[in-house]
């Protein structure tokens, strides 16, 4: 039997992509409300390339590569599978404003351009510019604070109980010889910690977020066993009027050091049960007003697992995980604007030079 081959209209993927935003692609209503070109400043102080007179193929656009950087997060995304997917969805091409006869970035070039802008410290300032924004806006009131903190995983390692003892000693470096690709592969920066019987290996993101838009303001992160209270006094500046927390950020040294540093700070902090000591009545039902405020954070990590698919990051090493905690942190605030914007809640919107929503 012949087979005959269906001629291509020039128009067949147009058509395709006007039906994926039809569908409801995130990526559209991204890119119709985030500015990415306010950040090519940043970027291109922090990955300096150079034009070589030799010829050969011209250096990626910054921009484009921080885009690819947030689609791993947005998608949960290797650098393998990100480069696969780049090829394969027409969504991900039109938010890189790629077409299909466009060569596409392979994952060594996704992985050496995070190295390089890890390596410059300034993936921090990205995180911190857009913060400013929405605070310059009025989006980000600062009328009141919410702190919370959340595990991110990282792969586990097989190493033996005397590795892990001088691991947990600060003695890592010192472990596996001079076997340069076994070293490679291990984390010695990553720490184990067990939460309500549960067991937890890898990293903590601790979190400040601005009570009315529901975005992160500041975040720190730091290896599973930190403490999340160990971290508040380094979250809070003198703009919060209040903080709202859970249990987990009791103590009397500790709100005195809070009052300490910041006297006109309002604690609503939930109260927690000691043992032969429950909460009265009257606590429970603070905790309770109180709980109404403070789960407006848990929404936020929330939302990542959820959307971006996990909390999981697939680095090693403490200076990867703080990159890819960082970039999580600014994914989820992209998404978070978008979505004040499609609501109405945001009355100045950022003025983007993207493609508008289609009809």
């Amino acid at each position: 039997m012949k087979t005959t081959v269906k001629q291509k209209s020039f128009f067949e993927e147009d058509d395709r992509l006007k039906r994926l935003t039809e569908l409801g692609d995130q990526l559209v209503n991204i890119s119709a409300t985030i500015d990415f070109g306010m950040f090519r400043p940043l970027l291109d102080s922090a990955i300096v390339r150079k034009n070589s007179d030799l010829g050969g193929r011209p250096p990626w656009d910054n921009v484009l590569m921080f885009k690819v950087l947030l689609l791993q997060q947005w998608y949960n995304l290797a650098d393998d599978k990100t480069e696969y997917v780049i090829n394969d969805r027409l969504s991900f091409q039109r938010f890189l404003n790629l077409s299909l006869g466009d060569k596409v970035p392979d994952s060594k070039t996704i992985w050496l351009f995070r190295e390089i802008l890890m390596k410059s410290g300034k993936y921090e300032t990205l995180f911190s510019m857009f913060e400013k924004e929405m605070e310059k806006r009025a989006i980000i009131t600062r009328k009141g604070s919410i702190v919370d903190a959340a595990f991110v995983e990282v792969p586990k390692q097989r190493n033996t109980r005397e590795e892990n003892k001088k691991i947990k000693q600060g003695e890592g470096d010192q472990l596996f010889g001079d076997n340069k690709h076994k070293k490679r592969q291990k984390d010695v920066d990553a720490r184990w910690t067990k939460k309500n019987n549960k067991t937890f290996y890898g990293y903590k993101d601790h979190i400040k977020v601005d009570k009315d838009s529901k975005m992160i303001v500041s975040y720190s992160a730091t290896d599973a066993s930190v403490h999340d209270s160990k971290e508040l006094v380094n979250l809070l500046d003198e703009k919060d009027e209040s903080l709202n927390a859970d249990s987990a950020y009791v103590g009397e040294e500790l709100h005195a050091t809070i009052k300490e540093k910041y006297p006109n700070i309002k604690l609503n902090v939930n109260e927690k049960a000691n043992r032969n000591k429950p909460l009265t009545e009257k606590q429970k039902e603070s905790n309770r007003i109180k709980s109404k405020t403070r789960a407006r954070g848990e929404h936020v990590f929330g939302h990542m697992t959820n959307s971006f698919g996990d909390r999981m990051i697939r680095t090693i090493g403490e200076a990867r995980a703080k990159i890819q905690i960082c970039l999580k942190n600014l994914a989820y605030n992209f998404c978070r604007y978008t979505f004040l914007c499609r609501v109405g809640k945001v009355k100045n919107p950022i003025p983007t030079k993207g493609y508008a929503l289609a009809a």
